[in-house]
């Protein structure tokens, strides 16, 4: 039963550590190339649908 303690203790911390990492990488902004990127997209999908 030592193992099963040591294992719930290791997989919460993987849990602490991956929803920090995750909740620093949604405060960070996104750099302008992907906001660019983004942006030719939602053109192409508008013209896509009324330029056909």
């Amino acid at each position: 039963m030592a193992s099963d303690r040591k294992k719930s203790s290791v997989e919460q911390q993987i849990d602490e550590n991956l929803k920090r990492v995750y909740d620093d990488a949604m405060k960070d902004e996104l750099p302008d190339r992907f906001m660019d990127l983004i942006a030719q997209l939602k053109a192409k999908e508008g013209t896509g649908k009324d330029g056909e």
